[in-house]
């Protein structure tokens, strides 16, 4: 490299890699489960499976330690969020990991009613 070559990044950055590179081009999940809060859980395998990429080995192993919310997956692996939806959509067709949504806030039970629950247990 010559003195008059742009230096886009520093030594300390190591080798740049294009987000598109690690999603095969993808830019959206091929499923709609993967919400921010939305938990994943490695499902149990014998091996390490030689198809899957270096990151996607690094969401499972980070799955597989406890369940944890997309959100926690794109934190702790330094990914951003879009790429984390697509590798954990490519897990999920694999039948590497299992995904359970939250309740939606409009199917869960009105804290009233569940005041009057406890008030007529209480009262037994």
């Amino acid at each position: 490299m010559t003195d008059s070559t742009p230096h886009w990044y520093d030594d300390e950055a190591g080798p740049v890699v294009r987000l598109y590179a690690m999603t095969a081009g993808r830019a959206r999940p091929s499923s709609a489960a993967f919400e921010l809060m939305a938990v994943v859980q490695a499902e149990p395998r014998p091996d390490e499976d030689p198809t899957l990429s270096p990151e996607q080995h690094a969401i499972y192993r980070l799955c597989d330690e406890r369940p944890r919310p997309v959100a926690e997956v794109a934190s702790d692996s330094g990914l951003p969020l879009g790429v984390v939806r697509v590798l954990l959509s490519d897990l999920l067709a694999e039948g590497l990991i299992r995904v359970n949504r939250p309740v939606p806030p409009a199917q869960l039970p009105d804290a009233h009613i569940l005041r009057e629950v406890i008030d007529g247990l209480r009262a037994l």
